[in-house]
């Protein structure tokens, strides 16, 4: 359930990353005080991390992808030019670092379904579950840039609601390596004896199934969490099915309170009909707040942060994103009905939020987007800002804001000066964390999965495995 009544329930925050210029900003790397070209550097990484533990934020979501943006014009040229998530590092590396100058934020690292065996991966993820002691979790991903798919030999991506198909079986083996594989008391480090894992207490899991077949045991003991909290990030009918058996933070974009109360209800009514709380998956809206200590003062940053955003950039983004080259209509020419096999929560969205039966032209979808991203942007003062994030959560139930950044860290600078002392003032934002895990932080029922989570029935005991 709510923490509390809407008006003063505990707002949380993530911020959302990527390790590459600009992210969803494009253009905005240009500006002299952005200092995401240094994201190569591991300082950029754990100064940014120590910035938003001091702000209580729940964690850090680090993005993701495989491939280039190529859909605008047909080529990844205007991509590439712009820096448009090219050149992008591995997002895996940087988690250690981050956790070793902190204590308690949470690290969301992004990993598709499509190109890497569950197998070694169950490993990365337990490995790094234990360095970080439990503050980890895993945003899961199925793939949507067809040169991703190329470069990995393959002629195209698997259709959209196949992709689904292949991560279902795909989380299958995982939570049978994470939660089935080893018994909880399965290491002794018995140094009188000699033996440091009794072997009847580790067991295969004997998967075969039709995309992978693994009959080992899970190569890593038990981590603190043993499977990482579960992200998710997908909107459409299906990415919402494949969340409600699965997410336990769930990341969703929504250019409308309107559109955001829809897609949450839908979420709500999901995780209900999986058989789990209504209220079991932390649901975070993407948001991009720009701010200052006065409404004058935010206005004229928001000015001048325009000055940068780069229009072309922001297709190339939207292109990817919903499929659909918009290099071929003009810049007045509204975006009609289109079914995509990208991400078709993008269309819905847009078409969803139109008024009077209008449609977005491809000029306003460059211009909304041009700074954070599918996301609205909020602008104005710590006490402005901090009353439209109460009424986004009065008015649509979502839990907290997945924060993009038009410049960084300054804009997550600036919502720990300006816009957190402000909801901690109402009494609406946490003002130390909870001890533990990132799954118990989250929910506040320990370290492990709840009972009623799909992955539980994985559990040594629950399957037939030797």
């Amino acid at each position: 359930m709510p923490d509390d009544c809407p008006m003063t329930r505990q707002i949380r925050f993530n911020a959302f990353d990527m390790n590459c210029v600009a992210h969803q900003s494009s253009g905005m790397w240009r500006h002299p005080d952005d200092r995401s070209a240094n994201y190569k550097d591991l300082s950029y990484w754990t100064e940014l991390a120590q910035l938003l533990e001091s702000g209580n934020f729940d964690g850090i979501f680090i993005a993701d992808v495989l491939g280039t943006y190529d859909v605008y014009g047909g080529t990844n040229e205007a991509a590439i030019r712009h820096g448009a998530q090219v050149p992008v590092g591995d997002p895996v590396l940087l988690i250690s670092a981050m956790a070793a100058v902190t204590e308690h934020l949470g690290f969301g690292v992004t990993a598709g379904t499509a190109y890497e065996h569950p197998y070694p991966f169950a490993r990365r993820m337990s490995t790094l579950d234990h360095l970080t002691k439990g503050r980890v979790g895993w945003n899961v991903v199925t793939g949507y840039l067809p040169s991703a798919a190329r470069n990995m030999g393959n002629d195209d991506q698997l259709e959209h609601d196949e992709r689904y198909e292949h991560a279902d079986e795909y989380l299958e083996v995982l939570y049978k390596l994470w939660e089935g594989s080893w018994e909880d008391d399965a290491v002794i480090r018995d140094r009188e004896s000699g033996v440091f894992t009794d072997p009847q207490k580790v067991h295969e899991i004997g998967h075969e199934g039709k995309y992978f077949t693994v009959p080992g045991i899970h190569i890593s003991e038990p981590s603190p969490q043993r499977t990482p909290v579960i992200y998710q990030a997908g909107a459409s009918s299906r990415g919402i099915e494949f969340a409600a058996g699965n997410a336990e933070a769930i990341f969703v974009a929504a250019p409308t309170k309107a559109v955001l109360k829809n897609t949450v209800s839908k979420i709500r009514d999901a995780l209900e009909a999986a058989g789990r709380d209504r209220y079991s998956a932390r649901i975070y809206t993407l948001l991009t707040i720009i701010t200052d200590e006065t409404p004058e003062k935010a206005q004229a940053k928001h000015e001048d942060f325009l000055q940068y955003a780069n229009h072309e950039g922001a297709l190339v983004f939207m292109s990817g994103w919903m499929g659909i080259d918009l290099s071929q209509y003009e810049l007045d020419e509204p975006v009609g009905n289109v079914k995509s096999n990208a991400i078709q929560s993008v269309i819905a969205n847009y078409q969803e939020s139109a008024e009077n039966g209008e449609t977005f032209t491809v000029r306003d979808i460059a211009r909304i987007s041009a700074i954070g991203g599918l996301g609205p942007t909020l602008v104005g003062s710590g006490t402005e800002i901090a009353d439209q994030l109460q009424e986004w959560v009065a008015e649509t139930d979502v839990d907290g804001f997945n924060l993009a950044y038009a410049i960084t860290p300054g804009t997550f600078e600036d919502i720990v000066t300006y816009v957190i002392p402000e909801l901690r003032a109402r009494g609406a934002y946490p003002t130390s964390y909870v001890e533990g895990t990132l799954r118990h932080k989250l929910h506040g029922n320990g370290d492990r999965l709840p009972s009623e989570h799909k992955g539980a029935g994985y559990r040594v005991g629950a399957l037939a495995i030797s």
